[in-house]
């Protein structure tokens, strides 16, 4: 802005000099700069009249007038020159002449007198943008650059105040309600997850969850882990699109069918078919991604698949890292027509495995696949237990409160067991052949192994009763090859028999005349739980368990 053009509009010299001594008072003000309404009448508008041209405006009145707070800051001291009627009001009478640090000290307080030194050196205007000044409102400040006219000459800069107290509370009303949105969904998702992680007898695991920064609105990601019995364990993760509590709630449904789903023991790929049709039946318009992986401790791995999920991280016992197989992947969740497929990757003794959702390797402007390469590198060199892994690999990652993104990580790691430690763990495996003498050898095989593990008697007893009640079943109703594995744990024992028939056995309540029917009831009332799957070759397997005292 040109200040020598601006100033010509101004009235003659004895108002300018009126101006200076008043303190940019108006003349029918008293001296203590209080406002007197004037009680002047306007006079009605000649409509005859011709338009004024802008360059006859008077600008003085002009800025007197406008609802703007107006002020003019001279030279590198920015001593105060002029402020409108409007700045007067808002903040009272400022001294003209003075240094701007001691006669607008309102806008030192709010850090605008840096700013006034960028526009005199770069001559370019600048805003400063919603400031709440001292025991007032929040206003926007635009200072431009000007040229100040007179002997001195010199720069000056023009401030320029908009009142924008009821945007900026409207908006803090705003930010309030969604930070109480936002705190709803953490709730409930927080609610939603596992309280406690189980922890399997051959597995050991941990799991973190970390919402996203306070301007994010939080996700729907989730894991789980489910004990399935006779030794194997369900490993869940997963990613609903979308945020809020809404992403939150389907969330938390998928989580309940899993589960349910996973008491049928069905292979992952099934699992995954079911919860596909039923995403699309809570909201055709919402998917989501999920790995669903079981561990068996009798295979060493990890049979698993994947809907549109990110490939699973396995670390060996060598430290080698590698990615689960992507044949096993297929689209999300809710998208239907697909049929999933099951894989399965080596996770042995020292091994450790990972999973994960895309706000741990996920960054804006790179490449997926770098996120993913990167994560691997950090597994590589973590050793430890598995929350120590779990903390090290979001440390690694950046991951904090601020975080603009949901992260959820599983760690699980196969334990490498000597000594002591090792002896509670121990496997002992019977084929059976077909004939009358096949019962009486698998009661004397159970009682051999029982006997050496040091059981108690009655735990003995009930351990042989249910060998030969699941080997006379899988004799009468099941097919060849059949084999008897006895299993123990730190923590329970556990009988199973395997035959090459898939028609899974049901309790059921036999007749005081029916001859068969009592042995699953048999099983069912002496063990602490019993079930049924199907094995991959088309056979079935049947299991009960004991819990060991102490």
């Amino acid at each position: 802005m040109n200040f020598t053009r601006w100033s010509a509009r101004l009235p003659g010299t004895q108002r300018r000099a009126a101006a200076r001594t008043d303190h940019a008072v108006a003349p029918d003000r008293p001296a203590d700069g209080t406002t007197v309404p004037a009680a002047r009448a306007e006079p009605p508008p000649d409509k005859s009249a011709p338009a004024p041209a802008v360059d006859d405006l008077p600008v003085r009145e002009v800025l007197d007038r406008i609802p703007a707070l107006v002020a003019l800051v001279h030279g590198r001291e920015h001593r105060v020159a002029y402020v409108n009627d409007a700045y007067v009001a808002a903040f009272g009478v400022r001294p003209l002449g003075e240094p701007a640090h001691q006669a607008l000290p309102e806008l030192a307080e709010i850090g605008l007198l840096p700013l006034l030194d960028q526009v005199l050196r770069s001559s370019r205007p600048r805003t400063l943008k919603s400031r709440r000044v001292p025991d007032g409102g929040s206003y926007t400040f635009t200072c431009t650059p000007v040229d100040v006219p007179g002997p001195g000459g010199g720069h000056g800069v023009l401030v320029f105040a908009t009142d924008v107290t009821d945007h900026a509370e409207a908006a803090g009303r705003l930010r309030a309600s969604e930070s109480r949105q936002r705190e709803t969904a953490v709730t409930l998702q927080r609610s939603l997850l596992p309280q406690e992680l189980e922890q399997p007898d051959d597995l050991r695991i941990a799991a973190a969850y970390q919402p996203g920064g306070t301007e994010t609105a939080v996700g729907g990601d989730w894991y789980d882990v489910i004990t399935l019995g006779g030794g194997r364990t369900a490993l869940v993760i997963g990613d609903v699109m979308g945020r809020g509590v809404r992403a939150a709630a389907v969330m938390g449904q998928l989580r309940t069918a899993v589960r349910a789903y996973a008491r049928l023991d069905l292979p992952p790929h099934e699992v995954l078919q079911l919860l596909d049709g039923l995403a699309a039946e809570i909201d055709p318009n919402q998917i989501a991604t999920c790995v669903y992986a079981i561990h068996d401790p009798n295979e060493g791995r990890l049979v698993y698949a994947s809907a549109g999920h990110l490939p699973i991280l396995v670390r060996d016992r060598d430290g080698t890292v590698h990615r689960a197989d992507d044949e096993a992947t297929g689209p999300p969740l809710g998208t239907g027509g697909w049929l999933h497929t099951s894989g399965s990757v080596a996770l042995g003794p020292g091994a450790t495995a990972v999973l994960y959702t895309d706000g741990l390797v996920e960054r804006r402007g790179e490449d997926l696949d770098e996120g993913i390469a990167a994560l691997a590198s950090a597994l590589q060199g973590a050793t430890g237990t598995p929350q120590v892994v779990c903390d090290r690999l979001m440390r690694t990652a950046g991951v904090t409160a601020g975080h603009d993104d949901d992260v959820a990580v599983l760690v699980l790691q196969h334990p490498v067991r000597t000594g002591p430690q090792d002896e509670l763990f121990r496997n002992a495996a019977l084929d059976l052949l077909g004939g009358v003498e096949a019962a009486p050898r698998a009661r004397a095989f159970a009682s051999g192994v029982l006997t050496s593990w040091r059981f108690p008697t009655d735990l003995h007893d009930l351990g042989v009763l249910a060998t030969s009640e699941l080997v006379a079943n899988s004799l009468q109703h099941g097919t060849p090859p059949m084999r008897l594995r006895l299993r123990r744990t730190d923590r329970r024992l556990i009988i199973e028999v395997t035959d090459g028939d898939d028609h899974l056995p049901r309790r059921r309540r036999a007749e005081p005349a029916d001859e068969s029917g009592r042995g699953i009831a048999i099983v069912a009332t002496i063990a602490s739980n019993w079930g049924s799957r199907r094995t991959p070759g088309g056979g079935k397997s049947v299991w009960c368990e004991f819990a060991l005292p102490g």
